[in-house]
C-alpha cells in the first residue's frame, strides 16, 4: 500500500487545491498558507502552503486530513 501511495500522491499545490475544491472544501483565507474548511466536516481545517511543489510529508498530512488515506 505504501508503494502505491508514493506513486499516486499529488505533490503539486495546484493539483491538491483542485482536488480539495472538487470535494467540497472551500477557501477560508490565509496569508502564507491557504486555509480550507468543509461544512460536512466541522472542526477540520486544512492548511496548504503556497509553494509550487510540496514535500511528500506535507502532501501526506493534507491527504490524511482530507480523508484520502487511512
Amino acid at each position: 500500500m505504501r508503494l502505491y501511495w508514493r506513486m499516486t500522491q499529488e505533490l503539486t499545490r495546484a493539483k491538491i487545491v483542485a482536488r480539495l475544491e472538487r470535494e467540497g472544501w472551500a477557501k477560508e483565507g490565509g496569508s502564507k498558507h491557504e486555509k480550507f474548511g468543509n461544512a460536512a466536516k466541522p472542526g477540520i481545517k486544512i492548511m496548504v502552503p503556497r509553494h509550487k511543489t510540496l514535500t511528500p510529508g506535507v502532501a501526506r498530512n493534507i491527504a490524511k486530513a482530507a480523508g484520502w488515506t487511512a
